[in-house]
């Protein structure tokens, strides 16, 4: 199994952007309109110590935590690509990016995560890619996240 890490060099490429640290991410808002106000100032947060291994076995120890719409996981990083899952969650982790087809936000960046609900290829356990126009980021790709090694 290969290890990948998003270690020092994802936390410094972080700290520069003003991504905020996963220590810095405040508590749980009270109400609805203190909550949307803290999402809509954190809007990618990097998160060291946050294992994930893909079906394929591929392993990180960091990943970025962003806004995101509801939408479609496909299994590579282009429109014709079968969906594998779906993501329902409106704030997702995502451990890698790569180039692939333009999209609707004017770039060809995708971002590699697990869907919250497989719908297809139950062996690619919901990992796959999603658009970058689906994420709220600072820029594309995410500063400091690593490029998938494969793309």
């Amino acid at each position: 199994m290969e290890r990948r890490s998003g270690g020092a060099l994802l936390a410094t490429a972080v700290a520069a952007t003003g991504l905020v640290g996963a220590a810095a991410v405040p508590a749980p808002a009270a109400d609805t309109a203190t909550a949307t106000a803290t999402a809509t100032t954190t809007a990618c947060v990097m998160r060291e110590g946050s294992a994930h291994t893909d079906w394929t076995g591929m392993s990180w120890d960091a990943d970025i935590l962003c806004d995101n719409a509801q939408g479609d996981v496909r299994l590579q990083s282009f429109a014709s690509s079968p969906v594998v899952g779906r993501m329902v969650t409106t704030r997702s982790w995502f451990v890698c990016w790569k180039v692939g087809d333009q999209h609707a936000g004017g770039n060809n960046i995708w971002y590699y995560t697990q869907a919250d609900e497989v719908v297809s290829r139950p062996t690619a356990k919901g990992w796959g890619y999603m658009p970058a126009v689906m994420l709220e980021t600072p820029q594309d790709p995410v500063p400091g996240l690593p490029k998938c090694s494969w793309g």
